[in-house]
C-alpha cells in the first residue's frame, strides 16, 4: 500500500503497521536519515519507507508478520527495533 492510499481505508477501524526509528545518524538501513527518523517497513524489501507499507487489521497480525520475517528484518534494519504501531499514530508523529 501506499501512503497516498491511506483516505482509501476505513477510518472506523485501526490499522497497525511494522515501524522502526533511526537508531543513528546515518543509519545503515537508511542512508543519510537523522538521528531518530521514523519508518514505515516495506512488504517486498522489508526496508525502511516513509511512502509504502503494509497495514494490518490487528496488532496481533502485524506482531506475527514481524515474528515471521524478523531474520530477515534484522538484517536489513541492523540495530532497530521493529514495532507494531497504529498507522493513525504514526502517520501523526506520536508513534
Amino acid at each position: 500500500m501506499h501512503k497516498s492510499d491511506v483516505c482509501r481505508l476505513d477510518s472506523r477501524r485501526t490499522y497497525w503497521v511494522p515501524a522502526v526509528v533511526a537508531p543513528s545518524r546515518n543509519w545503515e538501513g537508511a542512508p543519510g536519515c537523522r538521528l531518530g527518523a521514523r519508518f514505515m517497513v516495506d512488504r517486498r524489501t522489508l526496508r525502511p519507507s516513509r511512502d509504502e507499507f503494509v497495514a494490518f487489521n490487528s496488532q496481533l497480525s502485524c506482531l506475527r508478520w514481524i515474528m515471521r520475517n524478523r531474520s530477515l528484518l534484522n538484517r536489513r534494519l541492523p540495530g532497530a527495533r521493529v514495532r507494531a504501531v497504529p498507522l493513525a499514530h504514526w502517520l501523526l508523529g506520536l508513534a
